[in-house]
């Protein structure tokens, strides 16, 4: 019994030590770990979303404002934790939103091969927003029953709001959600990532991101263990975006997009169309309009798999696509500014006089001028008023025949080419907006590289034919044409050198490209790299950095030479190919001078062109629209031009867009707390 007494003291005495020493390790040895952990099971780490900056138009009209609006969300990586994956709380949360559980599964889900929209492309770590148009009632369903909607929050967030509707959609762009190829990718994306960011997608707001998304704050809030919010215990405030103060001026801009539209509808086949207005002074961007447009508001909440084809597809034109700076088409006769002035470097004289026949025989092929209509003996200056195209032919066929024809010298001149570059033509002009095409050159070396790509399907055509094609006729010229690309490709052809001089052919500008060109003529002779940011502008007004207009070039080009073909452009609206459409302007109070162009496009209707500027005496604008399928450069985009002159000068209006039709030359002005002053 005794011994049985002391075995059982010497347990209790044991477990009394071990006891003892596990709570001094608890306490004393890991008692600040465990302080630690205790503490944050206490606490929840919120991200607060930094207000994104606005875009203001140069008086400081908003072009994307914000709106407060309450956003359900999704924590996705919570929910797949859970046993049922997060079915039950689906299933709850889409009785309170009112939308099926489905439709909820499939926003969450991230996009993939087989997997359509809308589902979630951003980072798998952030919050998946399910609904932007919550109203109180929904919200407060959900803040107030939290064990019930584990991984769901409904916040107060901003979101965009675009007040011109669907004026300048492809320009601003678009948000959506940062994915993980972009942290890697962008450049202090990741550093900067707060874990509910959106980024931007295209336009203006991927360009600026950065300077627009500001810095997310951090608030630390005390829960309880059914995970209620019992008080804040750290904050760090967030630091709002900047605002982008642009170029654009939002009344010049809604005149335009309205020119655009109703020069489409006035032509039958249009399918496509594009207005650039630039400061002829500055370069900057004063409007820019693409045809078919959409609303950007169709991106917020998530799109739609429905609505994310539309914005792809051929039967909506594919609006997603800026005509401004993406549309690469002939430019037709407005490409003769850079013609002339390769005449000009070649030798012939500025004064001289040049035959206009109806036709010129070009290798051994006929080009003939407009309906074959000879204008007798011209001056360059008449040549350009009344568009002589065999003028044109004739110089540059010499040329071609000088750098050695079809067996070209070692280093050939191509005088038309290289002016063409000159003007900016053949690569981008760096706006600043992402993915803007270059245009095409077709000289010597593109004819070379284009063979070597398409050699081998030219020659199994030659052999094998058009058997798809039904129209006989055409399969069998398109089989000679195979044998001819295939044996002979490689090579610069007269008749090509004849296109280009009138702009046809193989040569293609973008609406922005020969905005430019016309610009850097009519002006200083500067080619210029046009800008829409004007400045970066923090909340309280303070200017952060002004955006300069870079100078890329300039032309080869005399001032006499510049103003000679300026005051042959200035005739063109008053007596030359546009007189037409400008009849009854009133060209004594504004004078506009350009060139029209109709470009031929096989098996489509004629792209009409028309770049201006005005007034001619001391250039202010320059404007350039063209219409895709739309006929005579005459017939419907000068129109178009005359209708934004119109507007801005306030012809046959009771209000003109831009008193006295001149550009504000200073930032707007803003107030401590950030809104704009007026007056």
């Amino acid at each position: 019994m005794r011994a049985r007494l002391l075995m059982l003291h010497v347990l209790v005495l044991t477990l009394l030590v071990v006891l003892a020493t596990r709570l001094w390790q608890v306490q004393v040895v890991r008692g600040q770990e465990f302080v630690t952990r205790a503490t944050e099971t206490r606490t929840r780490a919120v991200i607060v979303p930094a207000v994104r900056g606005q875009i203001l138009d140069s008086s400081g009209r908003p072009l994307v404002r914000n709106k407060t609006a309450l956003v359900v969300s999704v924590d996705r990586t919570r929910l797949s934790r859970m046993k049922d994956a997060g079915a039950k709380v689906l299933g709850k949360l889409s009785e309170v939103l009112g939308t099926p559980v489905a439709q909820l599964q499939q926003r969450i889900t991230p996009c993939g091969p087989g997997i359509g929209k809308p589902c979630w492309t951003g980072s798998p770590y952030q919050p998946v927003p399910l609904d932007e148009k919550v109203d109180t009632r929904e919200a407060l369903q959900i803040l107030e029953r939290q064990e019930e909607f584990p991984g769901v929050t409904a916040e107060i967030h901003s979101v965009r709001q675009y007040p011109g509707g669907r004026a300048g959609a492809q320009m601003l762009g678009y948000l959506q959600p940062v994915t993980e190829a972009e942290l890697e990718k962008r450049e202090g994306l990741k550093a900067a990532f707060s874990g509910v960011d959106l980024a931007g997608r295209d336009g203006l707001e991927y360009i600026y991101d950065e300077a627009l998304r500001g810095k997310a704050g951090l608030r630390r809030v005390q829960v309880d263990r059914m995970g209620k919010a019992l008080g804040v215990e750290e904050q760090v405030t967030p630091i709002p975006g900047d605002h982008l103060v642009t170029s654009i001026d939002s009344r010049v801009q809604t005149i335009t997009e309205k020119a655009l539209a109703k020069a489409m509808k006035s032509a039958p086949s249009a399918d496509g169309g594009a207005g650039v207005v630039l400061d002829a002074r500055t370069g900057r961007v004063v409007a820019l309009a693409s045809a078919p447009g959409y609303d950007p508001a169709i991106w917020g909440g998530g799109i739609s798999a429905r609505g994310y084809q539309w914005l792809l597809s051929e039967k909506s034109g594919k609006p997603l696509v800026s005509r401004a700076i993406n549309g690469q088409f002939a430019p037709g006769s407005t490409f003769k500014v850079s013609s002339v002035s390769a005449m000009l470097r070649a030798g012939y004289p500025l004064n001289g006089t040049y035959g206009c026949p109806g036709s010129y025989a070009v290798g051994g092929r006929a080009f003939n001028n407009f309906r074959g209509i000879g204008l007798g003996t011209l001056t360059l200056h008449t040549a350009l008023v009344k568009s002589c195209d065999t003028i044109f032919y004739r110089a540059a066929y010499e040329q071609y025949l000088k750098d050695g024809g079809r067996s070209p010298k070692k280093t050939p001149k191509e005088i038309f080419a290289n002016m063409a570059r000159s003007f900016g033509f053949g690569s981008p002009t760096g706006v600043d907006l992402p993915g803007e095409s270059g245009g095409r050159i077709p000289d010597r070396a593109w004819k070379k590289n284009l063979w070597n790509a398409t050699s081998a399907v030219n020659c199994e055509r030659s052999r094998k034919g058009y058997p798809e094609v039904k129209d006989r006729a055409r399969a069998e010229f398109l089989k000679r044409l195979a044998l001819e690309n295939c044996t002979e490709g490689f090579l610069l052809r007269p008749g090509d050198s004849a296109n280009f001089s009138i702009g046809q052919g193989d040569v293609l500008v973008t609406p922005m490209q020969l905005a430019r060109a016309y610009m850097a003529l009519v002006s200083d002779g500067k080619v210029r790299s046009p800008r829409i940011g004007w400045a970066q502008v923090r909340p309280d007004g303070k200017v952060v950095r002004t955006i300069p207009v870079p100078v890329v070039g300039k032309l080869p080009l005399s001032e006499k030479e510049r103003l000679y073909i300026k005051n042959a452009l200035s005739q063109v609206a008053a007596d030359g190919t546009a007189a037409g459409a400008f009849a009854g302007f009133p060209m004594n109070k504004v004078r506009v001078g350009g060139k029209t162009g109709t470009a031929e496009v096989w098996g489509k209707q004629d792209t009409s062109w028309f770049a201006s500027f005005a007034p001619t005496k001391n250039p202010q604008y320059v404007v350039v629209v063209m219409v895709s399928q739309g006929g005579m450069g005459a017939q419907t985009a000068a129109p178009a031009v005359r209708e934004i002159y119109e507007g801005i000068y306030g012809i046959k209006r009771p209000k003109a867009a831009v008193p006295g039709g001149r550009l504000t030359t200073r930032l707007p002005r803003f107030a401590p707390d950030g809104t704009v002053a007026r007056g």
